[in-house]
């Protein structure tokens, strides 16, 4: 369906700089966030919602639409974040393309250094006939998830403006810092008020996620001696030497680069260092709890090794859970993806259900008591310059969310 007012919310969310910050101390991370938030709390207000405010431990805003029915239904939730990733979002400048061919290179800035390429990104091959909305190339483009802000709230005031749509309450949730992974810590799920809920946070077409990551972040610190080079024989003990061995201990395979499907892994994102000191970030991933636990412990086991052989306190390590998969909890009661994967099905969307290589929101709300699966938004190449969108399949997934709704009271 066509909604006249989908693409042009999502052309305006997205110019707003909305990123988190995983280093500040406040909820929400960013100002930025604050005010876009608020904004979106008085349109959530003009378009007719109600009850709508900022839930003082999280900064989400929550707002309710009331049902239109007499019958007692399930309150169903819909969930996206604002923030975006940590990349160039300043000055976001969305370029339009219509009707593309599915096989032309797509020239981002002027100069054409930065292009959509389907032989580089064949996932463009899918989207021959339809309208692209992509990057400049100086910028991300903002569709994780400004899509599913835009899609959600479209959808609420369609069903403001049709009241013949039949549909019982709905509640919308629009949160902060999801891409740090800290937006849902603080969920209030008694203020929320749902009993069932969907993120509107997935990729292409079709997706439908209820399986994400088993989470943590492992953190190393690595104290050396640091003696002239000269005279180092049995003295020195050099951090970074250390770094690279503590690293090379790890299963070479488990890497990102070289798994894929439920295969877990350990993704070294930051090092640094000199002979006195060195630091390396890890975040720990698997879909099965067991083998998350034996990571951890093969990644403290290490250090505990090292210690053994170069004194206790040479290396130190420090890890913190971040989300568990959410299927533990919603395999206990799969009707919330069947309704989902009904919805598709009604709509002619073939349901892509896979595990997902990451985590929602959803993993931690989950946890908390409201069973909440994934469902696409659009995004493709998402945290970067070559992150596009198709405007159809923002439309299709604003048709999801309401053939969820009208299901619900069937």
């Amino acid at each position: 369906m066509k909604y006249a007012n989908l693409i042009p919310r999502f052309l305006k969310y997205v110019q707003v700089e909305t990123r988190s910050d995983e280093t500040s101390k406040t909820i929400p991370s960013t100002q930025t966030q604050v005010a876009f938030l608020k904004d979106l709390a008085n349109e959530l207000t003009e378009i007719g919602m109600t009850d709508v405010h900022v839930s003082p431990a999280s900064g989400y805003v929550f707002a309710t639409l009331p049902g239109n029915i007499k019958q007692t239904v399930p309150t169903i939730g819909f969930i996206s974040h604002v923030d975006t990733a940590d990349f160039n979002a300043h000055h976001v400048q969305p370029k339009i393309v219509d009707q593309y061919d599915g096989h032309s290179v797509i020239k981002l800035d002027a100069e054409g250094q930065y292009t959509l390429d389907p032989k580089v990104f064949p996932s463009l091959r899918k989207y021959q006939g339809q309208t692209l909305i992509t990057t400049d190339g100086s910028t991300l483009l903002g569709s994780d998830d400004k899509s599913g802000v835009a899609e959600i709230i479209t959808a609420m005031d369609y069903l403001v403006q049709h009241p013949e749509v039949k549909h019982g309450t709905i509640k919308v949730g629009l949160g902060p810092d999801e891409e740090i992974g800290t937006g849902a810590d603080h969920f209030d799920v008694a203020d929320f008020g749902a009993d069932f809920a969907y993120t509107v946070d997935g990729g292409p077409l079709g997706q439908l996620e209820y399986e994400t990551f088993n989470a943590a972040d492992g953190r190393v610190h690595i104290t050396g001696t640091n003696v002239h080079p000269g005279d180092a024989k049995d003295t020195m003990v050099n951090a970074n030497q250390l770094a690279i061995d503590f690293h090379n201990a790890l299963p070479a395979h488990d890497r990102p680069e070289k798994t894929a499907g439920r295969e877990g892994f350990f993704h070294l994102y930051k090092i640094s260092g000199d002979v006195d000191t060195a630091d390396l970030g890890y975040i720990i991933r698997d879909h099965d709890r067991d083998r998350f636990e034996s990571r951890k412990k093969l990644f403290q086991g290490i250090a505990d090794q090292m210690n053994r052989q170069y004194g206790d306190g040479t290396v130190k390590v420090t890890l913190k859970d971040q989300y568990y998969n959410m299927r533990e909890i919603i395999e206990k009661d799969m009707s919330v993806v069947e309704l989902a994967k009904q919805a598709m099905e009604d709509l002619g969307i073939k349901p892509d259900i896979a595990p997902v290589r990451g985590g929602t929101d959803g993993s931690k709300i989950s946890f908390l008591g409201l069973p909440t699966p994934n469902i696409f938004a659009g995004g493709e190449n998402m945290h970067g310059r070559f992150e596009y969108v198709s405007e159809q399949t923002m439309e299709k997934a604003t048709d999801v969310i309401l053939k969820i709704i009208t299901l619900n009271v069937k």
